[in-house]
This record gives C-alpha cells, sequence and structure tokens, in this order.
C-alpha cells in the first residue's frame, strides 16, 4: 500500500525544534512512513550534526531559543560544505507574520503549518525530495 508522500525510499531527516513533545510526534509519523528521523533540540545542534552527516532533509521549526529557525538557514546556506544544499522545510506555528513565498525567499524550500497534518508534512517532504537541490538563487554567496 502507498502513503501520501512516498519517496519510493527511505530518507534521513534532520528534525529540530525545541519541544520535545514535536520532536517525538514528528518521529513517529516519519518512522511510520519508514523514514528514519534524527532529533536535534536546538540550531546549534543542527548546524553541528550537518557539518558531519548527510542527511535527505531538515524540519526546522523556525522559532526556537538562542538561535532561530532564520538563523540557521542563513548559516547553512552561507556555509562552504555540501551540507548548504540540504533542502530544509520550515515548521512554524506562526502563519501569519510570512507567506510561503518569503520562506523560499530566505532560503527554505518549502513550509508546514502547525499543527502538523500527517498528509500535508509527506506530501511536502515529497515535493523537497523529488526536487532535492535548492534554487541557486537560495544560496547566498558568501
Amino acid at each position: 500500500m502507498s502513503h501520501p508522500g512516498d519517496s519510493g525510499r527511505s530518507l534521513k531527516v534532520l528534525h529540530v525544534d525545541d519541544d520535545p513533545m514535536n520532536l517525538r510526534v514528528v518521529q513517529e509519523i516519519l518512522g511510520a512512513f519508514g523514514h528514519q528521523a534524527v532529533m536535534a533540540c536546538s540550531g546549534k545542534d543542527a548546524l553541528d550534526r550537518l557539518a558531519v552527516e548527510t542527511f535527505d532533509l531538515m524540519l526546522l521549526d523556525i522559532h526556537m531559543p538562542g538561535m532561530t529557525g532564520i538563523e540557521v538557514i542563513e548559516r547553512l546556506r552561507e556555509s562552504p560544505g555540501p551540507e548548504r544544499t540540504t533542502p530544509v522545510i520550515a515548521l512554524t506555528a506562526d502563519v501569519y507574520s510570512r507567506r510561503p513565498a518569503e520562506y523560499v525567499a530566505l532560503g527554505f524550500n518549502d513550509f508546514v503549518s502547525k499543527p502538523i497534518l500527517v498528509s500535508g508534512l509527506m506530501a511536502t517532504i515529497k515535493r523537497c525530495v523529488g526536487h532535492a537541490s535548492i534554487t541557486p538563487q537560495a544560496l547566498k554567496t558568501a
């Protein structure tokens, strides 16, 4: 049986969120679709992991203490390593402050609003993995 958002292969997904419950929920969703969730609880932890591990995709919370998701995406896209091209989906409960196109302009590949709907998350993952290379304008020149 095919699930919505199936990419035909198992994905290694870095999920970054400061809320342990959100991390757990997304881990369960991804696991149910045969994907591996690697959890990070801060922007710094995410960037450290990306520097030494390869991921198919990153799910990144926007509002986190310390380093916001916006700061993480800026640093990621400016980094010199291959991780700079990792597809990134913004996760946010604040759907009123930015339009989807604004997230793309910031360097994200797409966004999903919270609370997360399984079908919406999996469809967005499929879109991003299907178009895994980010657009050149999303990469900031160093």
